[in-house]
């Protein structure tokens, strides 16, 4: 693949607190290699203004390889940017090209506040799984899980949805700001196992419940969470999801 150089222009979201009017700030950025990721990218527009006394651009992040989710960006519009099934840290400059304007934006939604620039308060997403989100082994030993049988197809259904990196892509692409598919994907990967049964209509209540409590959205199923989100996490699962709620709310008025 060949390599170049390109210059671009950047207009980023500088914004010093939760409270503080935010406002676009605009930086060219020369001689980026091609084979840079965008947050590289960001750490030489960084340790330029840091050596001009200027203060460097908040943004988050921590693995770099796609896993953790922390790299929230809104780029040109797009979570995460131009490529398909993509985290931020993963998106190559080669995505652009020379002479490019690229506007970076944080995650808009109520219940992702702005801290600072582009990172955003998602402690809303661990209150969600902290409701409902795990499995509880009441007394002795947790069962061995080879010792539980699974069928290939739940098995398969339930490793896909548990790839979710909770990163709120969905979110920020939802134009009601729904964490639908963040919380189905969440609830599917338990109700689909047998280890997950017990808690099943608890379960998929108490998430419900704290997802309003926060402030999300309602989701309309335009399908947009889908299409943007880096581990492709399907849609489907929000089916699954109002399928476990109707029933649990039905069972439980009886």
């Amino acid at each position: 693949m060949e390599h170049y150089n390109m210059n671009l222009t950047l207009k980023v979201w500088r914004q010093e607190n939760t409270n503080a009017k935010g406002r676009f700030e605009t930086y060219k950025v020369a001689d980026i290699s091609s084979e840079m990721s965008f947050l590289e990218m960001i750490d030489v527009l960084n340790e330029r203004l840091v050596r001009e006394g200027a203060d460097p651009i908040a943004f988050d992040h921590d693995c770099r390889e796609g896993i953790c989710g922390m790299c929230s960006m809104h780029i040109n519009g797009r979570p995460h940017g131009p490529w398909h099934a993509t985290t931020t840290c993963q998106l190559h400059m080669r995505a652009f090209k020379d002479g490019d304007t690229i506007v970076v934006e944080p995650w808009r939604a109520q219940a992702f506040p702005v801290i600072k620039d582009l990172v955003t308060d998602r402690s809303s997403f661990d209150r969600i799984v902290q409701a409902g989100g795990f499995v509880s082994i009441n007394t002795g030993n947790a069962v061995d899980g080879n010792a539980i049988p699974v069928e290939k197809d739940k098995a398969d259904a339930s490793f896909a949805a548990a790839s979710c990196i909770a990163c709120g892509a969905c979110v920020a692409a939802c134009k009601n700001a729904s964490a639908s598919l963040f919380m189905a994907a969440k609830v599917a990967h338990l109700n689909l196992l047998p280890q997950g049964q017990p808690e099943r209509k608890s379960r998929v209540l108490s998430m419900v419940a704290q997802m309003d409590k926060e402030g999300f959205g309602s989701c309309t199923f335009t399908g947009a969470c889908e299409a943007v989100c880096p581990k492709e996490i399907s849609i489907t699962n929000i089916s699954r999801m109002n399928k476990d709620y109707l029933m649990a709310g039905l069972s439980s008025e009886k």
